[in-house]
């Protein structure tokens, strides 16, 4: 609420500003520089889900005592998923797999997988539109709605965790979160894997900035995902780090 009183009164600062200048014939180009960089800190603040601005989500164990990480894993569950699920097995890791709701109702068969090798799925909205910043608090609520309800009828379970599709979080997103009551997971540690094609540079970029209590993000449908984690997971065994589920490095449950 906060927010949305401060976001009302900085666009009535603008558009009076604008008005102002119009009326004693100054220049307009102040006010469209004002409007551009504000548009930019808007977009920046809600794409950045570290920083906590509209809601507080569960992004990294800072100071976190023990050699413990957590992989986590988006847009799933997709055929590259299963290749995934063996090599956390091979080296005795889990993690938490986001899944999209059009995803489980393509592969349920994936999705009792994840849960019966001992992974926890979390909520990644129904159908991951790329209109996700724009949606409204009701049509978003809808979204993560139906990711619930599919997860359920496959599952039997109610998911307590979600990550929003690309971090986006803004005034919307919070009003659809109050509504569901889901923790938002997000993470600190971004691989890029979705963009970028270099796997040594993923891999090399990865372990430099490794540390204790970070989540990182990767993607199970993407075919060098798999190769880049079990290259990973060979750099986490060597080094004495552990993959835990973000359930167990945060102590919040799962599920409902």
């Amino acid at each position: 609420m906060k927010f949305r009183i401060l976001n009302f009164f900085i666009w009535i600062f603008l558009i009076a500003f604008a008005m102002y200048c119009g009326i004693n014939g100054l220049a307009l180009w102040p006010v469209a520089i004002l409007v551009i960089l504000y548009s930019i800190f808007l977009i920046t603040i809600s794409t950045n889900i570290r920083w906590n601005v509209f809601i507080k989500g569960f992004h990294h164990q800072k100071n976190h005592p023990k050699k413990e990480i957590c992989l986590t894993f988006d847009d799933g569950p997709t055929e590259v998923t299963p290749k995934i699920l063996d090599l956390l097995d091979k080296y005795d890791a889990k993690a938490c797999f986001f899944c999209i709701g059009t995803q489980m109702e393509k592969h349920p068969d994936i999705v009792k997988q994840i849960i019966e090798r001992g992974h926890i799925i979390g909520n990644h909205t129904y159908s991951h539109t790329r209109k996700m910043g724009f949606l409204s608090s009701k049509s978003l609520t809808r979204e993560i709605d139906a990711c619930d309800i599919i997860a359920n009828d496959i599952s039997g379970l109610k998911l307590n965790f979600f990550r929003p599709p690309f971090g986006i979080i803004n005034p919307k997103t919070k009003r659809a979160l109050r509504k569901t009551g889901h923790h938002v997971i997000g993470w600190n540690l971004r691989t890029y894997d979705a963009i970028l094609n270099d796997e040594n540079k993923i891999l090399n970029r990865v372990k430099r900035k490794l540390k204790p209590g970070d989540v990182i993000l990767l993607h199970d449908n993407k075919e060098q995902t798999a190769r880049i984690l079990e290259q990973l997971l060979m750099h986490l065994q060597a080094n004495e780090y552990q993959a835990i589920r973000p359930d167990q490095l945060f102590r919040i449950h799962a599920y409902i």
